[in-house]
């Protein structure tokens, strides 16, 4: 659409009444010269939806070996299964009970049913924190690179999100983290596993930011935690600003049905339930819950599948000079260099899916692989050394060989 035609459709009253509220010596002139133009009537959203940033993950066109965005690439239990086959036509005609199904969920996590929410995915938790906890002008801390949909959420409440990066090390930023916390923050967001990195928080720090920052929330978001084992969930009771947000998407296998939780003090999931709709959660990722929680042996097969995959990945990069970062999750980041979109391509035409994260802040040339199943890493790592082959690849393209010089490498 050109200029003139967007001028002739109107101009914004949202605009004209930010430039009448930032006045200054040209405001009157541009007021009067501006009126001869038609006001829109159409109806405009908040600021702050027009100026947030939007997530749009690539999901189209994945018939292949998902080894690109961090799901479980088998299946969940055979008991979730076989409870989707019992269900009944009637069943799908009744509202969902989450209450029953968090009494169940707080009993395996050792904790109290207040103490828990059920949630539409993290992505939803995430959401609720952001509502519940942030007004504009209040602050919130992340630590990119890390799960965009943190950003997402944030800026649709505050213009206060404040970025603490990591450097290449991808290492937590402890100090300069706690430096960042102002009498303004009022919600702290910490992914542990990481997501892209795969690196990880010590709790003993966790809980130093918690006690650094007692009129804010801290949000451990979990997601990866089966892959890893260290977890905060049992100081929910004895830290009153602690959330612990988990899914049940990635080692449970339950992506497609959108289901996670939070815990914490009782008091806090009382302000997220109001601000919850009471029936987030639907009903056939409510039946089948409780059977994949229940199958402990399936989950221990899976994420040992896992573990084992993941370094049998380290052991074919490091031979074919492959930077990567040592990763507590389901994945692994690896060091591509400029090349990073060829080498995607390439692997998705051997019918493997990769997720380049190159446009994540500190990720340049960088690219995730999802650990899969013992055969699946036996195909992927198969099309990985053949794409590195067909593209002619070699170490000193990676992004860390190129700022240090040939003779200083380290792939690790």
């Amino acid at each position: 659409m050109s200029v003139a035609a967007k001028l002739a459709a109107g101009i914004p009253q949202s605009l004209l009444n930010e430039l009448k509220a930032q006045g200054g010596v040209f405001e009157e002139d541009l007021l009067h010269g501006l009126s001869h133009l038609p006001t829109a009537t159409q109806v405009e959203p908040r600021r702050a939806v027009l100026s947030m940033p939007e997530y749009h993950p690539p999901l189209a066109d994945r018939a292949a070996l998902r080894l690109d965005f961090n799901e479980n690439t088998l299946a969940p239990s055979p008991r979730v299964f076989a409870k989707l086959q019992s269900l009944t036509a009637e069943g799908l005609t009744i509202y969902p009970d989450r209450q029953s199904v968090e009494a169940i969920v707080a009993e395996a996590h050792g904790i109290a049913p207040d103490q828990v929410l059920l949630t539409n995915g993290v992505d939803e938790a995430i959401h609720l924190m952001a509502c519940t906890f942030l007004d504009e002008g209040d602050e919130a801390i992340v630590n990119p690179p890390t799960f965009f949909m943190y950003d997402v959420n944030i800026t649709m409440m505050t213009q206060g999100l404040v970025k603490v990066q990591s450097d290449d090390s991808m290492e937590f930023p402890f100090e300069r983290f706690l430096a960042a916390i102002t009498p303004r923050t009022r919600l702290i967001i910490v992914a542990c596993p990481n997501n892209p990195t795969g690196t990880t928080v010590s709790r003993h720090d966790l809980l130093a930011i918690a006690k650094a920052a007692p009129h804010a929330v801290l949000m451990v978001d979990e997601a990866y935690f089966h892959f890893h084992g260290e977890s905060c969930m049992a100081d929910i009771g004895a830290i009153p600003n602690l959330i612990v947000a988990r899914t049940f998407s990635k080692a449970y296998g339950l992506a497609n049905l959108r289901i996670g939780m939070i815990a914490g003090d009782a008091r806090l999931i009382r302000f997220l339930k109001k601000v919850s709709s009471p029936y987030n959660v639907n009903g056939v990722a409510l039946a089948v819950l409780p059977e994949a929680l229940a199958d402990q042996e399936y989950l221990n097969w899976y994420t040992n599948e896992i573990t084992a995959g993941r370094e049998r990945i380290y052991a074919a990069l490091t031979e074919l000079g492959v930077r990567y970062w040592p990763s507590a999750a389901n994945f692994v980041l690896m060091d591509i260099g400029p090349r990073h979109k060829q080498f995607v391509d390439t692997m998705r035409n051997r019918g493997v899916l990769l997720r380049d994260r190159s446009t994540d802040p500190g990720c340049e040339g960088y690219v995730r692989i999802t650990v899969g199943v013992a055969d699946q890493v036996t195909q992927g790592l198969a099309a990985l050394r053949a794409s590195l082959a067909d593209i002619a690849w070699t170490p000193a393209e990676g992004m860390h060989a190129r700022r240090t010089g040939a003779g200083d490498r380290d792939y690790e």
